[in-house]
Formats: C-alpha cells, sequence, structure tokens
C-alpha cells in the first residue's frame, strides 16, 4: 500500500520562504508521478505542481511558476517542493499525491494516493 507523508509546514512572514517534504513508501516510485495540491478554507483542491519521478520532468500552476520547485530524491523515496517568495494567498493545506504513470496530471482525479496534509501559513 502506497503512504505518503507529508512535513514541513509552518507559519512564515510574507516574501519567506519553506520546503516541503513527502515521504513516500510502499511502492518502487520510478514508475509513478508525484503531485503537489493545497486547499484554502472554503475553496476547492487546486493543482500546485508535478514531477514525474524517473526523469524529474516538472509542471507548475501559473500561480506559483517562478516561486515553486518541486524535486526528488531518488536514493530516499522523497518528494519536495522549495516555496520562496510565499504571499497570504499562499496559505492553504499542502498535500502531496501520487499516480502511476508519466503524465504531468494537474487534475485530483488524476490521482490515486494522497498524504494527510500540511498546513501553510503565510502572515502578511
Amino acid at each position: 500500500q502506497v503512504q505518503l507523508v507529508e512535513s514541513g509546514g509552518g507559519l512564515v512572514q510574507a516574501g519567506g520562504s519553506l520546503r516541503l517534504s513527502c515521504a513516500a513508501s510502499g511502492r518502487t516510485f520510478s514508475s509513478y508521478t508525484m503531485g503537489w495540491f493545497r486547499q484554502a478554507p472554503g475553496k476547492e483542491r487546486e493543482f500546485v505542481a508535478a514531477i514525474i519521478y524517473s526523469d524529474g520532468s516538472t509542471y507548475y500552476a501559473d500561480s506559483v511558476k517562478g516561486r515553486f520547485t518541486t524535486s526528488r530524491h531518488n536514493a530516499n523515496n522523497t518528494v519536495y517542493l522549495q516555496m520562496n517568495s510565499l504571499k497570504p494567498e499562499d496559505t492553504a493545506v499542502y498535500y502531496c499525491a501520487a499516480q502511476l504513470g508519466y503524465k504531468l496530471g494537474s487534475r485530483r482525479y488524476e490521482y490515486d494516493y494522497w498524504g494527510q496534509g500540511t498546513q501553510v501559513t503565510v502572515s502578511s
């Protein structure tokens, strides 16, 4: 069974940085695409970024392009989301997700496995 555990959330001032981690277990993730989503209070869960685990190809939502970077560490099955120049509107619960295959999907239904989420709060 695939398990995803996020960490690294917290409270940061606008303009600051945070790095989220997603530790994955239960599979060999070389055949997976990993995604990051976020959900703010009262809003739908939205796509943030995706990475194909095997070759590192990435895709970003326009709202985070140039500020956020996703990467992976093959040896320890961990995916990262480096978030720079954070804004109050980035405040949300951030989720890691996984799908079998090599498509840089941006829709929730494309992902089969989800973590429990980690809270990111950006103060103005």
